[in-house]
Formats: C-alpha cells, structure tokens, sequence
C-alpha cells in the first residue's frame, strides 16, 4: 500500500499505544487559580452536604386510628381461597383435593411489620476529559466554579433511583493528548509501523509447505497487509479520537439512592424470610416527610424499638456522605398471605 512521504518520514516519531491514566498527569491540572477545592486527591471525591439541608424530625404522630385499627380474621372461606389460589399458580397440582378439604381447624398469627425508605443525595466530583472540537472551552477566564451543592439541578421523583453526571462550570482545561502526546495517532502495535505483517498461509516462505506454486494469499510476497491499521501503519487515537487536544473539566456525579430498613415482629411460623418479605398485609399507618419521628409509646414495644433503630441506622449511615431529602415509613399488619 502506497503512503503519502510526509507520512513516511513522520513515522519513526510515532510511540506505541500504551495503557491511557484514569488522570493525566498532575502537571497538566496544575496553576488553576482559587481551585484548590477541585484539585483535591486523587479520582473520585465526596463532597459532605451542608448542614443547613438537613430536614427537621416532625412531631410525633397519632396512634389512636391505630389503635382502634382491628386485624381482620381470617375465616375458613378466607383460608379455602389462598389454598385455591396457590394450587391453581401451579400447573401440575388438582383443586379438587383443595375444595372438598375439610378444615377442623384454623391457627392465625398476626404479624406486625416496620418499612423504612431513605431517600439520600449524594454528590461526588471527578477529572474527566473528551476531545476538544469546535465546541466552546468553558474554562477559569469566564469565572469561579461553583461549589458543587451550590449546582442547582432537577431532583427525580422522590424514592426512585437515579444517577446523573453534570459539567461543572468554569472547570475546563485544554491541554495535547496524553495518550498521543499530541500527534493524534499512533503506531500500530501490529506491523510495528510497516503496515504489512508475515501471510499467516504461508509463514512468510512466499510457498506453501509440499507446494511448488507461490502462496496465493500473499501473490508469493511472503507479506500480507495489516488487518489491525488496515495497512497504514498507525492508528488514530482513541482518547482524543485524532484531535490531538482534551478538554479536561471537573464532572459533578449526583447520585440519588432509596435505602431500605425493615423490621418484621416475632414468629413462629416456619417460613422462608423472602416470602415474608413478599406477602401483602394490611397497611395501619403511614407517614412521609422530609424526616420522620421515631414511633413512641407503642403498645408493641419491638416496632417502637425497631423504629428507633431503623432511623438511626440510616441517618448514621448517610450523615457523613450524603444528604437525606426525604424519609416514609408504613406499619402494617394482618394475617399475611403470599400472592
């Protein structure tokens, strides 16, 4: 394959491609004025969230709607109906046994059940760099950076998980490719640079083995071209995607997560945890606020004491990293049942 002389001669100053850093190199990010905050460690850093964010815990709720709240029972038509149900999700089990059954008897336990949802934001920032182009280079000359829970952004709905990432303003810096060092290409690591590799058919002895006649993959040159440049002998960067240039800037990781602390009372029942966790009772009370109150005075002292423990798990837990938006709590109750 034919190359252009200027391409020749410039062939030899070509590096290979090597592993490209997380970061560039800490020279590169150095001399930015009143930026110390962003230059700070090394990858990711967390950012505490100011105190003036944190909600307020709201007064005690009501119990007596609880409290007057009876759990229904669960009669012999209420239990024949489960087992119908869970004899008909299976394709291989008859319902006749399960409608002509007879039931002498019927043991109930109720079960009480806390949930607690946390719902945090967090804040993190990071270096990252993309190819400079003909977009505007927002850097330190247009003003300061904000600080990063100073970013105004649009919160998902409440309790629904997200992820986004934002380009902090004012933080971008235009340096040459480290991975290319600038040239916007390198060489390729396949022919080392000559674009021609050895015919694999032939193993470069232009005949194949016990065959008078030339190789007919390779014409008889012994050399085919390089399937990994193509033949050219270099490769574009894939960092700066042959620009040459990075733009380098701060990027603002906001991260908005639901925790979850559940608590079910007592037992005897020989029951899997994770069909607990799936059965469906009664919900007594729910409450929802920016933070909620402990339960107190509880005629069942473990949800009040599990209560107490949910919340201060989570706010131990989020207090140093994150900051809490909002917190709902349900209590429910009742003769369980797996749908």
């Amino acid at each position: 394959m034919d190359r252009d002389p200027s391409e020749e001669d410039s062939m030899a100053d070509l590096s290979f491609e090597a592993e490209s850093p997380v970061l560039p190199p800490d020279e590169l990010l150095e001399g930015l004025p009143s930026y110390d905050w962003l230059l700070q460690g090394h990858g990711r850093q967390v950012f505490f969230p100011p105190l003036e964010a944190l909600g307020r815990s709201q007064e005690p709720a009501c119990w007596s709607s609880v409290l007057e709240h009876r759990v229904p029972v669960v009669t012999e038509e209420v239990a024949r109906e489960a087992l119908l149900s869970f004899v008909n999700s299976h394709c291989c089990y008859s319902s006749a046994a399960a409608g002509n059954l007879i039931i002498q008897e019927l043991r109930q336990q109720t079960l009480c059940r806390y949930r607690l949802e946390t719902f945090s934001e967090s804040r993190v920032s990071e270096w990252t760099f993309q190819p400079v182009t003909n977009h505007s280079v927002d850097g330190p000359q247009r003003g300061t950076s904000p600080r990063l829970w100073d970013m105004k952004v649009q919160v998902p709905p409440m309790f629904q998980e997200d992820t986004r990432k934002f380009q902090v303003p004012h933080s971008s810096l235009v340096k040459e490719c480290h991975k290319c060092h600038g040239r916007g290409r390198y060489k390729c690591s396949g022919c080392h640079g000559a674009g021609m590799v050895r015919c694999s058919s032939c193993s470069g002895t232009k005949r194949k083995a016990k065959q008078p006649r030339r190789c007919h993959l390779c014409s008889g040159s012994g050399r085919r071209r390089c399937s990994t440049c193509s033949g050219r002998g270099n490769k574009t960067c894939a960092t700066c995607k042959g620009e040459r240039k990075l733009e380098h800037f701060v990027q603002l990781v906001i991260m908005w997560k639901n925790s979850l602390f559940e608590f079910v009372s007592p037992h005897h029942l020989h029951c899997p945890r994770e069909l607990l966790a799936k059965a469906r009772g009664e919900n007594l009370f729910r409450d929802e606020n920016a933070t909620v109150y402990p339960i107190v005075d509880f005629p069942l002292q473990d949800i009040s004491l599990a209560s107490q423990r949910g919340i201060e798990e989570h706010s131990t837990m989020l207090a140093s990293r994150a900051r809490i938006l909002q917190q709902m709590f349900f209590y429910s109750g009742g003769p369980f049942h797996h749908s």
